[in-house]
């Protein structure tokens, strides 16, 4: 359902369905779940690249025939809870996900990519939320994570409307960072995960927790985030090191401590 690559300090997750344009069903969902945990908590993967297989897909979004099979109201809760999770799992991770977007990304596609920290798309990509079309509204989060990456408006308009959209007005109205021939995304994806790599492994997990817990919150509560992830990391030894190799003008050595 997946494949899993391991070069440290980078990691690579595919998913692995092209036959079905790598739609989300529960299994897909589980394994992506396991392998986001166990990378997460290794030590010499310092990034997270997330990308489909094949030329045509990320994520075609969730699997029809599962969601057909729903009997009811609490089975489709459930159902949209484990979605949830997932892209809640991947927010929360101190690792950071920069997800390749090589197609479709549509509907759970979407909702997915949307949890990871940086989100790059080929030219070929078309993004959409298109549930209404199914009798549903997104279910793993996207007229949550809409909303909040880029406006209210524009998340009434994709959730109403279901309409695709292709990969440069994704990038106009803030949905990717960053729009690559299909080619080159592998390579840009790579480029952007060993920039993180090379970095502070302690200041990259704040950076994430100071952006994800502080856009919930007032400015002046957020700006309390931030000053308290900032003296947390001054009690480290990577911030020893950091700023002692700044001064004697040579490479740092994380330690991670």
């Amino acid at each position: 359902m997946i494949l899993v690559e391991r070069t440290p300090p980078i990691a690579t997750i595919t998913l692995n369905r092209t036959a079905v344009l790598n739609a989300l069903n529960a299994d897909v969902l589980d394994e992506l779940s396991r392998a986001f945990h166990d990378l997460d908590a290794a030590d010499d993967i310092r990034a997270i690249i997330l990308t489909g297989s094949g030329e045509k897909a990320f994520a075609a979004g969730a699997d029809i025939g599962e969601l057909n099979a729903l009997p009811n109201a609490v089975s489709g809760a459930q159902k949209a809870r484990v979605g949830q999770a997932l892209t809640l799992q991947i927010e929360a991770m101190g690792t950071p996900v920069i997800v390749a977007i090589n197609g479709f990304a549509l509907g759970g596609g979407c909702e997915l990519a949307m949890s990871g920290d940086i989100r790059i798309a080929s030219e070929n990509a078309k993004f959409g939320q298109p549930e209404v079309n199914l009798g549903l509204i997104p279910g793993y989060g996207g007229s949550q994570r809409t909303t909040r990456l880029i406006g209210r408006g524009m998340a009434m308009y994709l959730c109403l409307t279901g309409e695709i959209i292709d990969a440069h007005e994704a990038l106009r109205i803030g949905l990717v960072q960053r729009v690559v021939p299909l080619a080159d995304l592998r390579t840009e994806a790579v480029r952007i995960a060993t920039l993180i790599a090379q970095k502070a492994p302690l200041a990259i997990a704040a950076c994430k927790r100071a952006i994800n817990t502080g856009a919930h919150l007032s400015l002046r509560d957020a700006m309390d985030i931030e000053a308290l992830e900032f003296g947390a990391l001054v009690n480290t030894d990577d911030f020893k090191e950091g700023t002692s190799a700044f001064l004697e003008k040579r490479k740092p050595n994380w330690t991670n401590r």
